[in-house]
């Protein structure tokens, strides 16, 4: 019999509002309930008009709210591979109800997937450093109801999941730890990844804007990419208000 980790547990707790909500779909009865509740939205990418997905975006306007390549400082240029949407449509909201947490996931650029919840839109893409590898990640996704606050929670929580995990590429420990940050969107962590086989370190950033959340990776040579992190976090809190 195959034991449940405490840190399965800590995110079954972060996850249990999600049956409340509706959100909790996974045996086969729930997941065809899901595809038959999330009804597409117009072929133009325009937000559904009724539905549990009334009014949320979709991934042709998420991917618009990224920040653009005039944002990015001179050197970077976007990684083809990184980037992708959810379209003009919904997919069905996902959520594993006890969730094993793959901490090798805080190092890549799609780490919100730790959390065990797909939203129904979103859209990401990523910048690179050629010369110095340093990298640039923002996505964002949206979810329905008050998902996005029990994502935002289990995201708050990931350092405790998470203390600390291997890097694949250099095979050495990484610690993460990780705070809150204030005055950013409904609500914000950040979280620093520091190894003694890295010359810098990465921050990831994941902020609230009411149905929408969210997350950034930024790696840095100097500051860990706090300082990177926050600003572009800030661009697309910006872009995302009175529209998520």
């Amino acid at each position: 019999m195959r034991q449940i980790s405490p840190v399965a547990t800590l995110f079954a707790v972060a996850v249990l509002p999600l049956a409340l909500t509706g959100c909790s779909l996974i045996p086969k009865e729930a997941a065809k309930a899901a595809v038959k509740a999330a009804a597409p939205s117009a072929p133009t990418g325009a937000p559904a008009t009724d539905g549990p997905n009334k009014g949320l975006l979709t991934g042709v306007q998420l991917k618009a709210a990224l920040a653009p390549a005039s944002f990015f400082p001179s050197g970077y240029t976007a990684d083809p591979s990184d980037a992708r949407d959810s379209g003009p449509t919904y997919r069905p909201p996902v959520a594993a109800e006890v969730p094993t947490p793959d901490c090798t996931k805080l190092g890549g650029t799609a780490w919100t997937g730790i959390t065990g919840i797909d939203g129904v839109s979103f859209a990401q893409d990523a910048y690179v450093n050629k010369n110095s590898s340093e990298e640039y990640a923002q996505e964002i996704d949206v979810y329905q109801g008050t998902t996005s606050t029990t994502v935002l929670g289990a995201l708050g929580m990931l350092s405790k999941a998470c203390p600390s995990f291997t890097d694949e590429q250099t095979h050495g420990k990484v610690t993460v730890t990780e705070k809150p940050l204030a005055g950013v969107g409904d609500g914000a962590w950040v979280i620093t990844e520091t190894s003694p086989e890295w010359m810098g370190g990465t921050t990831l950033v994941a902020a609230r804007v009411g149905h929408s959340v969210v997350t950034v990776l930024v790696s840095g040579n100097g500051d860990k990419g706090l300082a990177g992190a926050t600003k572009l976090t800030n661009q697309l809190v910006s872009n995302l208000k009175g529209k998520a």
